[in-house]
């Protein structure tokens, strides 16, 4: 790849050549844009058509406007983002902490719930006092046109803001404070769409959906075309938990965890090409698993786990061009991904959608993963123990991983590769080490002679992935080079302790593996000298030796798992302050693993 840009966009060329990489792109192809090291995006939110903001490091944020500068936006040291959204010229940011902070531009601070005109400003971003106030820890947020909703504490719904369409679910008109809703059940997710005056939630009982708020067009989904002034029951999806909701101006969409898709609303922009009132499962997609969903104005994008971007809706210009001729956008449509998606074999779990009123985001998603980790170490270099390449052109590399993927020992990939091609270049090189640390195919051709030439199978099969063969280098004890010592209890039996090096247990383990995931082994690796060869250390946290070695385990898998004969409340107590401890404070895909422990034993 010649850059290192992931973030592509379409939509109207004159709203959006500000960001493209070329001065006369063709719009309304996927075209790059000019945002570098995307690397890092964890998130995106537009809000009008000339409004996005992306969400990069722990607690830092970039705004991007047309006819403006890019501006940055950096939280406290002690606020992590959780969450962000948007609605118009209006975005809210929640952290870990379950505070919220506003930025808004200082013309529409009117229709921004829980903001005066002090901060309203681009240039400031601000707390909302509101909940600190009323001792309101924030779980989730979500914005639609004019409206905000929080959940708190855990079940209790607050909303504020203009109450168009009765969007707030109060059924009393005019501007509102914030207040409660009300409801006999606890309320456990919360979904809105940044151009919708609807708002949808869930509660303990994750197949029953209610709604509130504008209906005109059927895209509330309880059968009539009445506004709703108060929650009301959509319907039962039976036994199929609810995975995402997503409305339009004139539509909903909502994706089951068993990946169906359904919709409703305006017969132009649900996907039906006839009006519907009540979610209705989209023929098209029938056969499809949708995992994700973005809505816009009028358009919808759809992504299924196997890669296939499908479009739909009225707007024009913000879709890419679709595989077939004579094409009817009032049904989903197949569009291509540009090559940078494509070229990565691990995509699947990476690509990212995103919508605004007239624009659409394509973005890889490689932060807080195993595949990030390993971009990283990579570059670094730091405690490799072989070299890859011809005399003069030798990569450093780390043996473990490369024996392991190709399934050949180094020597004979030297042999097979460069012994007699002693003018092989640099980047054959480079573009074999690509695939080897990133599933990345830089060049196909020069790839699959590099395969050939090593009688391995191209492409690789989808068993031969990246994240699959590291999950599987976790049994491989015999590559393992370091251990840490865990202490265990002196009182414990004789029989209990046999091999055991004196009152501590062995965690085996690959060195690269612990660089590459961990803060602190980073450092301390960074202050030992290389040729000491250090291959074991003593773990000082005071964790159980079964809550280290499930943290160790989602080093290699990026999943936690607890077995059966495990205290899981233990656990997710050590697991917890492990967090700081071994420094994984930009892990949020460990602290989102640990939620879901917390959610599956009630541990909230």
């Amino acid at each position: 790849m010649k850059n290192s840009s992931s973030l592509y966009l379409t939509g109207p060329k004159h709203y959006f050549s500000f960001i493209t990489q070329e001065e006369n792109n063709n719009l309304p192809k996927w075209s790059e844009t000019k945002i570098k090291k995307t690397e890092t995006i964890k998130k995106i939110v537009c809000g009008d058509e000339i409004h996005f903001l992306v969400w990069k490091k722990p607690n830092k944020l970039e705004l991007y406007q047309k006819d403006n500068k890019k501006r940055k936006y950096q939280l406290p040291k002690n606020e992590t983002i959780k969450d962000i959204a948007s609605s118009f010229q209006t975005y809210q940011i929640l952290t870990e902490s379950g505070n919220v902070w506003s930025l808004a531009n200082k013309n529409t601070y009117q229709e921004v719930p829980l903001l005066d005109s002090d901060q309203s400003t681009l240039e400031k971003i601000r707390a909302v006092t509101f909940f600190e106030e009323k001792k309101l820890s924030v779980n989730s947020l979500a914005l639609g046109y004019g409206s905000a909703y929080y959940l708190c504490n855990g079940d209790q719904l607050y909303v504020s803001g203009t109450n168009t369409k009765f969007s707030l679910g109060i059924g009393q008109k005019g501007d509102q404070e914030p207040l409660p809703v009300h409801f006999k059940d606890k309320v456990t997710k919360i979904f809105a769409g940044s151009i919708s005056m609807n708002l949808f939630f869930i509660t303990s009982k994750p197949d029953l959906l209610h709604a509130c708020g504008g209906n005109y067009f059927g895209q509330s989904g309880v059968g009539t075309n009445v506004d709703q002034s108060t929650p009301t029951v959509v319907q039962n999806f039976k036994g199929s938990e609810i995975l995402t909701i997503s409305s339009g101006f004139y539509h909903s969409i909502l994706i089951t965890k068993k990946g169906q898709t359904f919709s409703c609303g305006y017969q132009e922009t649900n996907g039906h090409g006839v009006e519907k009132t009540i979610f209705t499962l989209i023929p098209q997609l029938k056969e499809k698993k949708a995992v994700q969903l973005a809505t816009g104005f009028s358009q919808t994008l759809v992504l299924t786990d196997q890669n296939e971007l499908y479009i739909w809706g009225f707007n024009k210009g913000q879709f890419p061009k679709v595989e077939s001729k004579g094409i009817n956008r009032k049904f989903p449509n197949l569009v291509s991904l540009p090559g940078f998606f494509t070229n990565y074999l691990s995509s699947k779990n990476m690509i990212r959608i995103a919508c605004g009123s007239l624009v659409s985001f394509l973005y890889l998603d490689f932060n807080n993963t195993l595949l990030h980790d390993l971009r990283i170490l990579f570059e670094s270099k730091k405690f490799s123990d072989c070299e890859i390449g011809t005399l003069g052109n030798k990569i450093p590399a780390h043996k473990a991983l490369i024996e392991y993927r190709t399934k050949l020992t180094i020597d004979q990939i030297q042999k097979k590769l460069f012994v007699q091609k002693s003018t092989i270049k640099k980047e054959e090189t480079l573009c074999f080490l690509k695939w080897i640390y990133h599933d990345e195919i830089s060049d196909i051709d020069i790839l699959e002679q590099t395969f050939d030439s090593l009688k391995i199978t191209f492409p690789p099969s989808v068993d031969n992935t990246l994240e699959k063969d590291i999950a599987q280098l976790y049994k491989d004890d015999d590559s393992k080079d370091f251990k840490i010592l865990v202490k265990i209890d002196e009182d414990e039996d004789d029989d209990e302790n046999e091999n055991k090096e004196g009152n501590y247990e062995e965690i085996p383990v690959h060195k690269f593996i612990l660089f590459a995931r961990s803060g602190l082994f980073r450092e301390m690796f960074d202050n030992v000298n290389e040729k000491e060869n250090i291959n074991k250390v003593q773990d000082y946290s005071h964790k159980t030796i079964e809550s280290l070695e499930i943290l160790i385990k989602y080093f290699y898998t990026n999943s936690i798992e607890l077995t059966a004969d495990e205290d899981p409340e233990l656990i997710v107590d050590e697991l917890s302050d492990a967090v700081e401890y071994y420094q994984l404070n930009d892990q949020c895909n460990f602290v989102s693993e640990l939620n879901k422990i917390k959610k599956q034993f009630d541990l909230n």
